[in-house]
């Protein structure tokens, strides 16, 4: 039982009904007729059994009349988070999903990311994304961009404006990509990688940091790898970047890397390990890999449309967790080619599947325990949740309020179902349809 504390700020507003969230002991707890406050903060100030309703109003001070209810339908859950994204790669979500992952850089990747010089390509994409992903339910969202400083700072100001919660990352890259008017030195991606910290933290956008971003280690200097460590430790700064996707890539590092015992090793190396670093993929890591993981309490990104979508492997979710690896969710767009992380979880679930088929032995995840991953374990994953990824009086309260049964929605109900039925429905089933509602702290973000 949650109480409330009577020395934080006034309640702004109240939801009666059915919360589901996840807590590090259990992947699904519910909680039917439940009373939830948020304060003026947009922090949960209560969760409270509904029966306490005329106790609860008279400490807290609200009126009871003043109470949103939810419908039989309805129910609130934690906000989704994207712990991997490229913004930049929007505009061709949905196509160009042809060729292994090197070769797709090089043909689409690169080409298109050289565009966003143009700020006013950069809004008109950062924008739609921005949009799209809160539609989607997506609270949090840690971001790839570009090289370009500038049109980097736009995507922050966006995400700001819009009131999402983001990780924003300018992308850096000083060996030679065989694109011409796509690429930067060493000394330019570390002055302009400072520059974007400074000016991005100089907005003080409450919600909306920057990361250090080496793209991968293919595309990065050891001179360079070693200056980003150095910026990350002494900004405090988070870390995004990719590793052991596919096998093409794993043999590259090896080449370019010759005194590195793993792929893993060549980001500890340079101190780009670190229980703020988040790296995309690791379909491919070693027991001993993950146990370097575990230890510098450095997490890994799913992101199973684009490991399926360019061929790139299977990453055994059970088996990081075994592992003790902190592991979120990502739709990866453009490798992968939905910007819904309603996506994500059920192709987790379809990578678990393919496991178990090759492996009758392998223990599929649960609906549950994906559904965790897509909230908590993405709080966890980019080591924001102390704040956010669940329900507990005091964090920031962002949440979902969705409708299984929303009108001209995908999901027929033919009879009455019990929450933990409703919730797997929406996994399943749902689409933006059914998100009626999206808060950010406590702010209504969608409807925009």
């Amino acid at each position: 039982m949650e109480t409330p504390d009577n020395s934080t700020a006034a309640v702004k507003f109240v939801f009666r009904g059915t919360l589901v969230h996840s807590t590090p002991e259990e992947a699904l707890q519910i909680r039917e007729d439940a009373l939830l406050g948020v304060d003026a903060d947009g922090k949960i100030a209560f969760i409270e059994d509904g029966k306490k309703l005329q106790d609860i109003s008279k400490s807290s001070g609200f009126n009871p009349s003043a109470i949103t209810q939810l419908g039989q339908q309805e129910f609130l859950m934690p906000g989704m988070i994207d712990t991997h994204i490229h913004a930049s790669q929007y505009s061709y979500a949905g196509t160009a999903l042809d060729m292994p992952l090197l070769q797709w850089l090089n043909t689409y990747t690169f080409p298109v990311e050289s565009r966003f010089k143009d700020l006013e390509f950069a809004k008109q994409v950062y924008t739609q994304v921005v949009k799209r992903t809160l539609r989607n339910g997506t609270t949090t969202a840690c971001y790839f961009a570009t090289i370009h400083t500038d049109a980097s700072l736009q995507l922050g100001r966006i995400a700001h404006d819009f009131g999402q919660r983001a990780l924003v990352g300018k992308v850096c890259m000083d060996r030679d990509n065989g694109v011409t008017d796509y690429s930067e030195t060493s000394q330019e991606s570390q002055d302009e990688t400072n520059r974007f910290i400074k000016e991005l933290l100089n907005q003080k956008y409450p919600r909306v940091k920057p990361v250090v971003t080496p793209r991968f280690a293919p595309s990065c200097t050891e001179p360079l790898l070693a200056q980003l460590g150095e910026i990350a430790k002494n900004n405090n700064l988070h870390i995004q970047s990719h590793i052991s996707e596919n096998l093409e890539e794993i043999t590259l590092v090896k080449g370019l890397f010759p005194q590195s015992e793993s792929y893993t090793d060549v980001y500890h190396r340079f101190n780009l390990l670190t229980n703020k670093t988040v790296m995309a993929h690791g379909c491919h890591l070693s027991d001993e890999e993950l146990v370097l993981f575990r230890e510098t309490g450095a997490a890994l990104s799913h992101c199973p449309n684009s490991n399926f979508s360019l061929c790139s492997g299977v990453l055994n979710v059970r088996n990081v967790l075994n592992h003790n690896v902190k592991l979120g969710l990502g739709t990866d767009v453009a490798g992968g080619y939905s910007s819904s992380m309603l996506d994500a979880v059920r192709r987790t679930l379809d990578a678990s599947k393919v496991l178990k088929i090759q492996d009758p032995e392998h223990k599929t995840l649960s609906f549950e325990e994906v559904f965790r991953l897509a909230t908590l374990g993405g709080s966890q994953a980019l080591s924001l949740d102390d704040r956010t990824g669940n329900f507990e009086v005091g964090k920031d309260f962002d949440a979902l309020r969705v409708n299984v049964a929303a009108p001209g929605g995908p999901i027929d109900l033919i009879q009455k179902e019990k929450p933990q039925i409703l919730l797997e429905k929406f996994l399943n089933l749902g689409d933006d349809r059914n998100i009626v509602e999206v808060f950010v702290a406590g702010r209504k973000v969608v409807p925009f």
